[in-house]
């Protein structure tokens, strides 16, 4: 059996970081959504044991270590099954780039496996072992618009969001997650953090942009605010970095302002540009 589907990017609408916890890791308080960049991801059912991954053009970490085949892995021995996985991944979400890429490919393969080899598990049993897999990994699964606590896997949908366009933009490298909470230092109060309703509005959404991880990666990588800038020159109602960045995303009233931008952003040599709507 195989079957063919797609994992999308994710970006922060705000993201703040509550302290440090017991356990090592952040409690975070974050407005997520899902947006129209996708991975592509087939998934074949075969009788040779254990769980391969092949991305062509991308080193990633093989088989098993692989957060998408640690997936598989966990949904083949939840299904009892004597049999195993062959994983394919078209990337198009750029590598560690603050959009959850690795995440929203782990959470596709829990839900795909967990149809195709009719394992059964309920979205919470899926959730609860997604986040074994990685933070972020619920929230995919979840596939919703969230307002996400704890270290994110605490979620309660959020509805109503305004329909916008967002111009992703990534300047061609990586940034280290665990490098930049390492760097962190003062973060939001639990004041700023909660949010009295969400928007409803492009105005409100802009307003209540904000990510605590910006400054330390701004710290390292100033082309982040030169990003941030040219959005916003670019008729952007507001701009901000997602996750740990480096990508920055511009928010666009309508399709065509945001292709505009889109257009005139992929001609910077070295940088992936997205014009992206939620989903």
């Amino acid at each position: 059996m195989k079957a063919t589907r797609s994992a999308p990017a994710k970006i922060n609408l705000c993201l703040h970081v509550l302290g440090k916890r017991a356990d090592g890791y952040h409690e975070l308080a974050m407005l997520m959504q899902r947006v129209s960049l996708y991975d592509r991801i087939a998934v074949e059912l075969t009788a040779k044991p254990g769980a391969r991954v092949r991305c062509d053009g991308v080193a990633l970490a093989p088989g098993e270590e692989n957060i998408a085949g640690r997936a598989a892995a966990m949904m083949l021995e939840q299904a009892g099954c004597g049999g195993g996985v062959d994983l394919v991944i078209e990337k198009n979400i750029p590598v560690a780039a603050g959009l959850g890429g690795g995440s929203s490919d782990a959470a596709t393969v829990l839900l795909a496996l967990n149809e195709m080899l009719g394992v059964g598990c309920s979205v919470d049993r899926l959730m609860e072992l997604g986040v074994r897999l990685g933070a972020d990994v619920p929230f995919f699964v979840f596939e919703e618009a969230a307002w996400a606590t704890g270290i994110g896997e605490r979620l309660k949908k959020v509805s109503g969001l305004p329909q916008v366009w967002y111009v992703l933009v990534n300047p061609g490298f990586s940034v280290s997650t665990a490098q930049v909470y390492r760097k962190l230092g003062l973060t939001s109060s639990g004041d700023v953090a909660r949010l009295p309703r969400f928007p409803g509005t492009i105005r409100e959404l802009v307003g209540q942009l904000h990510n605590d991880l910006e400054k330390v990666t701004l710290a390292d990588f100033s082309v982040v605010r030169e990003i941030k800038e040219m959005l916003i020159g670019l008729g952007a109602a507001g701009a901000l970095m997602s996750g740990s960045g480096p990508t920055v995303f511009g928010v666009f009233a309508t399709e065509a302002a945001a292709r505009i931008a889109e257009a005139k952003l992929l001609k910077v040599p070295g940088w992936n540009v997205f014009a992206v709507q939620p989903v």
